[in-house]
């Protein structure tokens, strides 16, 4: 089977319908179909956007027609936590609902909260998105792809390296092995910065702790492994980064993730590395890879709309 690995859409239906026309798949039978294709979305199809239950009802209706997969994203993982009651604090969700919070997930807000059942759907729905995808010839994740986290957390999920309430319980609980294990896998490897640095994420909020490239096996200092703009990692000492943080992706399996807001023109992160996350949510285009077997990335399997 041939694959078209699909960014992060955040619910800008308009530029991944182009995107399907571009890739050659054609609206039939209530659902984007291609002749010798299907689809593999890596998650982060909510917030941001204008049009959420239009990118929603995309994803779903090609997923049950065969045509597409998907894995989970930060964001569907948020709305989730956002959705279930704390079963530990009266009155409290697993993610708190103030300020940025609620400002990162008001946009899916808008057009669901107002239909209780409909929420809950959606809820259900995204519970039922893997954590990853490993496939004959590659592999999908939404960030990171950790081998030891995923080693960890696999006995506790369901067929299908699915999440649970349960463990969407343990995973919203900072420190437990659950919380670290899901937080690498589908938000990236991050590491604290050394002491007196800091700087504003793109959402202008203060960070002391970086998310590092996990696919390079050079970057082995924070200069070097840092994913900041260029100016901001320059500032930051060139001395080792912790030594659990040198993953060094080196399997000949080809992975493809998304999360990192990319920009420019987009390439291949490593041979056997790419990122399809060009920042659609914000402005860019979204990207898509067109996989037809090879285990080394090319920048010609790259598709833009």
């Amino acid at each position: 089977m041939n694959y078209d690995i699909i960014g992060d859409i955040h619910e800008h239906s308009e530029k991944l319908a182009t995107l399907l026309h571009k890739l050659g798949y054609r609206h039939h039978l209530g659902a984007w179909r291609h002749p010798d294709r299907s689809v593999i979305f890596v998650g982060d199809f909510i917030d941001r956007g204008p049009r959420q239950l239009d990118t929603i009802r995309i994803v779903r209706k090609m997923q049950d027609a065969g045509t597409a997969q998907a894995v989970m994203g930060n964001h569907e993982f948020n709305a989730i936590a956002w959705y279930m009651p704390d079963p530990e604090c009266d009155g409290e969700h697993l993610r708190r609902r103030v300020g940025k919070k609620h400002k990162q997930h008001a946009a899916f807000l808008k057009e669901t909260e107002h239909d209780p059942a409909l929420h809950t759907e959606l809820v259900r729905r995204f519970l039922t998105l893997p954590l990853w995808l490993e496939l004959p010839g590659l592999r999908v994740i939404h960030a990171c792809w950790h081998d030891g986290y995923m080693a960890e957390i696999a006995p506790h999920l369901k067929p299908g390296r699915l999440l649970d309430p349960t463990l969407v319980v343990a995973a919203s609980r900072r420190g437990s092995m659950e919380f670290r294990a899901v937080e690498a896998l589908i938000k990236g490897l991050e590491i604290g910065l050394p002491t007196g640095h800091e700087f504003h994420d793109k959402e202008g909020q203060r960070r002391d702790n970086v998310r590092v490239k996990w696919w390079d096996a050079t970057a082995n200092t924070y200069r070097k492994a840092a994913i900041l703009g260029a100016a901001a990692r320059v500032a930051l000492r060139d001395r080792p980064i912790p030594e659990s943080a040198l993953l060094d992706y080196h399997s000949d399996m080809p992975v493809f993730f998304g999360h990192y807001w990319w920009s420019g023109v987009p390439e291949p992160q490593s041979a056997h590395v790419a990122c399809v996350d060009y920042s659609a949510g914000k402005g860019g285009s979204l990207v898509a890879y067109r996989w037809e077997g090879e285990s080394v990335r090319d920048a010609r399997g790259f598709v833009s709309a």
